[in-house]
């Protein structure tokens, strides 16, 4: 968890953000299983989330979740991750390994990509970061990171290479669908699928890459989750949310949901890498 502190106390589910893009500090990974004060806890006074069903898999092709070992060795749950457009690359967020200094908070070697029920290690030389190399801080728009698997991943089918998504900048009312392949603390599924909205777009930031400020609901393991527009097609990646379990309603300056578009440095990497 990040915690932040912007004009009032927030919390951050999974990385936190302040208004003008400075990461908070990480904290330590959270449990596996949620304890009784968080379950079925929300950020909004509508929780339209459910768990995936199999065909839910078949539509949103490419989820999978991140596992790392905690310092006793024991793996957990730590983030949402996608197969996107080859077999053995991943996209998932920057700050499971670096925080907002991007010092490094933990080694990609103890950590594992896991889709369709099986396992996969990461050649951890191949970490790719969204921060520039002269970057001092990690933010929003350049929370992103890719890596290869040590072998391509069998019987379940990446994510296709995104498009561009064509969105003014500005107020916006984008219905999407967030799909959180490793669930929520705050939720009792093991995964998670809702319904909700893109309601602003905010003005190119870090790596030409555009923040969206959504109204979805979120937990701690929520980061990385995907949010895909009515054509089934994946717009934006979850990197945080204000006001955890707050039960609040949306405001575009307090309490919302930060994920960033699948759109410059992050697509030109993704396209890269595939193309080798």
């Amino acid at each position: 968890m990040w915690a932040v502190r912007v004009r009032r106390p927030a919390s951050w589910c999974g990385v936190g953000l302040a208004l003008l893009g400075q990461l908070a500090p990480f904290g330590p990974m959270r449990p596996a299983r949620a304890d009784a004060r968080t379950r079925e806890a929300a950020l909004y006074p509508r929780d339209g989330r459910h768990e995936m069903s199999g065909e839910d898999h078949r539509r949103f092709p490419g989820a999978g979740v991140l596992w790392c070992r905690r310092p006793d060795g024991v793996p957990q749950k730590a983030a949402a991750a996608w197969l996107v457009g080859a077999p053995d690359l991943v996209v998932l967020n920057a700050h499971n390994f670096r925080d907002r200094r991007l010092a490094v908070t933990r080694p990609v070697s103890d950590c594992y990509f896991q889709i369709g029920g099986r396992n996969y290690e990461f050649v951890a030389s191949s970490l790719r970061l969204g921060t520039a190399p002269s970057a001092k801080a990690l933010h929003i728009t350049d929370d992103w990171a890719l890596l290869r698997l040590a072998g391509p991943v069998e019987g379940a089918p990446p994510q296709p290479v995104p498009e561009a998504p064509d969105l003014p900048t500005g107020p916006a009312a984008l219905p999407v669908t967030m799909v959180s392949p490793g669930g929520h603390e705050n939720y009792r599924g093991g995964s998670s699928l809702e319904s909700c909205t893109i309601r602003q777009v905010d003005s190119p930031s870090e790596d030409a890459i555009r923040r969206v400020r959504h109204d979805c609901n979120d937990g701690y393991g929520g980061s990385g989750s995907g949010l895909f527009d009515e054509a089934g097609r994946l717009v934006a990646l979850q990197s945080a949310s204000l006001s955890m379990n707050s039960r609040r309603p949306f405001d575009a300056e307090f309490h919302y949901g930060s994920a960033l578009l699948f759109e410059g440095e992050l697509l030109a990497a993704i396209r890269a890498a595939v193309s080798r």
